[in-house]
């Protein structure tokens, strides 16, 4: 049943935000929009309610409890990310807003970059670690939580491999090329109205 949800979840997730940014830009109804997008955090709020549930109806913790909780920590760590991310892809296609900018691709800004998903990342971890330690408290002696310690390790090792790869951007950053560096920038109006 658990994994049935966390598939419905997912689907949902991107049926939601589809819709939300299609009624946004096609038929310009912004409040609906906000309205649709606004009940993303409804389908992580279900899926963990009934993982409770599960759980207290004697269900053995397994591998779809530990899927569930590391599912919410990366829609709270990701989620908004991932939405204004597609949302400025949508305004671009469907709104005739200008290209957005891409994150930095070199040097300390492309670092700088790295440490924010990193934390990101941290947050998700964090968010999933806390769901998990809650599912083993509450199961106690009375079931074998070892699936739920393993997707805790799982959730430290994914923060801290990507720590890993954050600090390399840091200590080696990436030099652009001569070419890349004489090319002008895209810039939003924005941008070009502070200049």
């Amino acid at each position: 049943m658990v994994v049935a949800l966390i598939i419905a979840c997912e689907v949902g997730f991107w049926l939601l935000l589809a819709l939300g940014l299609a009624v946004r830009y096609l038929l310009k109804w912004r409040r609906t929009s906000v309205a649709l997008l606004l009940c993303e955090p409804v389908l992580e709020l279900v899926l963990f309610v009934v993982t409770a549930i599960d759980l207290r109806n004697g269900a053995e913790p397994g591998w779809q409890h530990g899927l569930a909780a590391l599912y919410i920590g990366y829609t709270v760590g990701y989620g908004h990310y991932t939405i204004r991310w597609l949302d400025g892809h949508a305004a671009h296609r469907l709104g005739g807003a200008p290209k957005p900018v891409g994150p930095p691709r070199y040097g300390m800004p492309r670092a700088r970059h790295e440490g924010r998903l990193w934390l990101r990342t941290v947050l998700a971890a964090a968010v999933a670690c806390a769901l998990l330690q809650g599912a083993v408290w509450y199961v106690g002696d009375h079931g074998d939580v070892s699936s739920l310690r393993a997707f805790q390790w799982a959730a430290l090792r994914t923060a801290g491999i990507h720590g890993l790869v954050a600090l390399g951007y840091l200590i080696w950053p990436k030099k652009a090329p001569p070419q890349a560096a004489e090319e002008p920038r895209f810039t939003s109006p924005k941008e070009s109205a502070r200049r």
